[in-house]
């Protein structure tokens, strides 16, 4: 077992990697949390893979469960589901000493981190994160939040958890998009922190050979984050790092409604025309995007986006939460492994070549 310890202020809590850990959730997860009551928050997807799997893991411990299965997709991420999750935890009785478990993707782990936050007025909860990208990077730093219809997670917390688990394993019952959609964040943390975890990436050749190494890779990026995370928990400074690829891709979701493409689709869109872009005013050297086109085509992502409305993605860039005032804090690469935080404003993307 890979073991993490992420420590961000008075927080402290483990990243557990390991395949087959869910065989192991009742043991684990009662070294940490001494009551009796679990709500499980997930999905009708993931429910139907690994609900009862869980709930039977946490009974023979002893404890008393609930299961809120959720519509799957970003649409779930809306306050009126927000409403609906906070009476069914009323009526459960939970206590600010019980347990909320978000077992899910990155918008299960969002939804339930931000009910976590907020019913009253905060109660722990444990990231069982079941799709490759909320593995790799929305399971760990404690972002959570909700959408409104102007745009993505403007409405959100910092709140740590008290423990993610990650068992590889669960990633078999993906679809090949949502891998995909994965492992754009996986490329991501190449980019940004580690040229040679890129190149590594760049040597795998199918899905079977990433799975071979998928433990060392998840290992990978969740050490990446939570060192990141541990400089900087709030969005200051580094954190934004993070962010590579995801100005114009919450832009590109916006524009589609998030229907039409993935969050990875539309964020490794966005490295390779942020990168063009940045080569384009001499920051960053020249040839890289070329090389992240490469990677993202090998593992059949896309690069290339057509919008016949581009003041509408323009609008939508404007709303990025990681403005301040009329600045955009834009993450742009040097080169492969090397990135900085760079001021502009939205005109950075007023061209029509996107």
């Amino acid at each position: 077992m890979q073991k993490i310890a992420v420590n961000v202020g008075e927080n402290k809590y483990p990243i557990l990697i390991k395949n087959g850990l869910l065989d192991q959730l009742g043991k684990e997860i009662k070294h940490i949390y001494k009551g009796k009551k679990i709500v499980i928050i997930t999905d009708q997807n993931v429910d139907g893979y690994y609900g009862k799997k869980v709930h039977n893991q946490l009974a023979t411990e002893g404890f008393i469960t609930k299961r809120l299965p959720l519509p799957p997709g970003e649409s779930t991420k809306r306050f009126d589901n927000i409403q609906n999750i906070y009476n069914a935890l009323l009526q459960f009785k939970l206590t600010r000493s019980d347990l909320i478990i978000a077992l899910g993707g990155g918008v299960i782990g969002d939804i339930a981190g931000f009910v976590a936050a907020t019913f009253l007025r905060g109660i722990d909860f444990i990231q069982i994160p079941t799709s490759l990208l909320a593995q790799v990077d929305s399971s760990v730093g404690g972002k959570v939040g909700v959408n409104l219809p102007q745009g993505k997670n403007l409405v959100g917390a910092f709140y740590q958890p008290k423990a993610v688990f990650i068992d590889p394993f669960v990633l078999a019952t993906l679809t090949d998009k949502f891998f995909k959609d994965g492992m754009a964040e996986v490329i991501k943390y190449g980019c940004i922190k580690d040229k040679v975890f890129f190149n590594l990436l760049k040597s795998f050749t199918s899905r079977q050979e990433v799975m071979m190494h998928i433990e060392a890779i998840v290992y990978q990026c969740c050490m990446i984050k939570k060192t990141i995370v541990e400089k900087d928990e709030k969005d200051q400074s580094e954190r934004l790092l993070l962010n590579f690829g995801h100005t114009l891709g919450h832009g590109i979701e916006k524009y589609y409604n998030y229907t039409e493409i993935t969050h990875g689709e539309a964020v490794a869109i966005g490295m390779y025309h942020t990168t063009l872009k940045s080569e384009q005013v001499g920051i960053t050297m020249k040839g890289t995007a070329e090389r992240i086109k490469e990677v993202l085509v090998q593992y059949g992502l896309p690069c290339e986006l057509t919008v016949k409305d581009h003041h509408k993605l323009i609008d939508a860039i404007g709303l990025d939460k990681k403005n301040t005032g009329d600045v955009l804090k834009e993450i742009l690469l040097t080169d492969i492994g090397e990135s900085i935080v760079y001021e502009c404003n939205v005109s950075f993307y007023s061209s029509n070549e996107i």
